[in-house]
Formats: structure tokens, sequence, C-alpha cells
């Protein structure tokens, strides 16, 4: 993961450590690894979420359409696509909406199980 962070451009670098950090924060039980090419963070070895970086856009991916749905107003400026949202690299990442995001990830996994 560390070298995943360390190999982005350096101008996208301080996002996706803080977006790291945030993951972390708000699934703190959530293992965190490598998986096609990204970060991403499983909890009971079901997804959390997996993100990266792409020119003109950071993406977080394996959501889930229930998650999505759930906060489809808050979303409604973004990209989204099964269970992906592209945000744009040229604004500032919505750390708030991605801590709500991945809450209501980890308290469906916990739920659902």
């Amino acid at each position: 993961m560390d070298d995943y962070l360390a190999a982005a451009p350096t101008d996208k670098r301080a996002a996706l450590v803080k977006l790291r950090r945030t993951i972390k924060a708000a699934a703190p039980k959530a293992a965190e690894g490598m998986s096609y090419g990204i970060v991403g963070f499983k909890l009971q070895r079901k997804p959390v979420v997996y993100f990266g970086y792409w020119k003109a856009h950071y993406a977080l991916y394996g959501m889930g359409s229930r998650v999505i749905d759930a906060h489809a107003a808050e979303l409604k400026d973004y990209v989204l696509s099964k269970g992906t949202i592209q945000f744009p690299a040229d604004r500032p990442l919505p750390y708030r909406l991605v801590t709500r995001l991945v809450k209501a990830r980890v308290a469906e996994i916990e739920t659902v199980g």
C-alpha cells in the first residue's frame, strides 16, 4: 500500500494519504491490502471499499449499490457506475462524505454478514 501511494504523482499523494487515513478511521476493524492493483479494505472477508487514482479522477470501488443508492442525493455531483464513485482530481476530495459512505458499508456488512 505504501508503494502504491509513493508511486502516485506528487499532486495526488497528499489527498490519497488522507483518503487512506479517512477510510481507516471509518473502518478501524477492516484489513487493508492490495487487490486489482489498488488499495482495498475488507471486513469479514467482504470488501468495504477499494480506492485508486487516475489522471482526471480518484475513485472508490466496491461500495455496493445499496450504499450508493442510500446516498444518491449527496453523490449527485459525481460520476457513478455499478459500485464505483469518481471524484474529480481537480477538486478537493469530500472526506466527510467518504466517512459516511464507508461507515454505511461497514454497517451493511455487519448487519447482513
